[in-house]
């Protein structure tokens, strides 16, 4: 089995790099680096990897915040295997490395793993994963509408300029409270639509938080095959600052709060239409457009996960 560890190639980015390459080198093992090379380098150079080396037995682990472990995933779909077709070693398969950014909103769903140690990831076990897809790009956790994809907005400026994820989203929330509670925008589940009149926010999600600390679908799961759609109506500002703290901690579905405000689906499509052109982020990252079509692909990526801690 190869390993190919990819890093974000950015100058500033290095520097977080130095401690992993040490692990790297410390055991023995096959394995590759790539940096990449700017915005979808990652997933360009994945399917060329898989296209050029279809037989080779290779494991992308994916070293940085959730942005690159997306195109890694990006890159991967379509290309695998699950472990029922290809067995206990599926030929391609993904692993991630948490180093800095927001990939915490994905290692989440994991509790009590150690995602940042290579011996771990060397020793862990393949689990095939969900998949959301929208139009011709991938999801491996959130997809953010109104509200929320502002607040993605305000929060990824902030952290280009240095601020810590926390403070990001903090900041984008207050940002989002003034100049997004009203949105035009239809979603439909399973072909019906979910509510009439503005919408707050809407949150796709495959895992169970977004921006650090929100949870936004307690209740979801990575291997389920299933979307999980939480949908705020607009509301007053009132209403909307007595469920942010019952959203940080995943109470806000069924609370007295979010009654006949906040709505609860699971799905296996979606659709997300505006009159408008309107951004969906996806993991994080921009996607505009007026029309979404949303999707849930079974098993479709092999992860590997670190073997869990004792007494975790």
């Amino acid at each position: 089995m190869k390993y190919i560890y990819i890093l974000n190639g950015r100058a500033d980015k290095q520097p977080q790099y130095q401690g992993l390459r040490g692990q790297i080198k410390e055991i023995p093992h096959s394995w590759e680096l790539y940096s990449t090379m700017g915005e979808g380098d990652a997933t360009r150079f994945v399917r060329l990897r898989c296209d050029l080396y279809p037989a080779e037995e290779v494991c992308f682990v994916a070293c940085g915040g959730l942005g690159i472990a997306n195109e890694v995933a990006s890159g991967l779909v379509g290309y695998t295997q699950s472990l029922q077709e290809a067995g206990p070693q599926s030929i391609k398969t993904m692993a991630i490395i948490a180093i800095g950014g927001n990939t915490g909103d994905f290692i989440v769903n994991y509790p009590g793993r150690d995602f940042c140690s290579v011996k771990a990831m060397l020793e862990g076990t393949v689990s095939d994963i969900d998949v959301i897809k929208v139009n011709d790009s991938y999801c491996i956790n959130v997809c953010n509408i109104g509200f929320n994809s502002k607040v993605a907005s305000r929060a990824n400026e902030l952290m280009s300029k240095g601020k810590t994820a926390h403070e990001a989203f903090t900041r984008g929330v207050i940002n989002a409270v003034l100049t997004s509670r009203y949105n035009r925008i239809k979603v439909t589940v399973d072909g019906e639509r979910i509510a009439r009149g503005f919408m707050l926010l809407c949150t796709l999600a495959n895992g169970r938080r977004v921006g650090g600390e929100f949870n936004c679908a307690p209740g979801a799961v990575l291997d389920d095959g299933l979307i999980d759609v939480c949908y705020f109506r607009a509301m007053s500002l009132l209403r909307f600052l007595k469920l942010v703290p019952l959203y940080r901690k995943g109470r806000h579905i069924g609370s007295r709060a979010g009654k006949n405000r906040v709505l609860y689906r699971q799905a296996r499509k979606v659709t997300v239409s505006s009159s408008d052109i309107i951004d969906i982020y996806i993991d994080g990252e921009q996607l505009p457009g007026s029309y979404f079509e949303v999707s849930i692909l079974p098993a479709a990526l092999p992860l590997r996960l670190p073997p869990q801690q004792e007494g975790a």
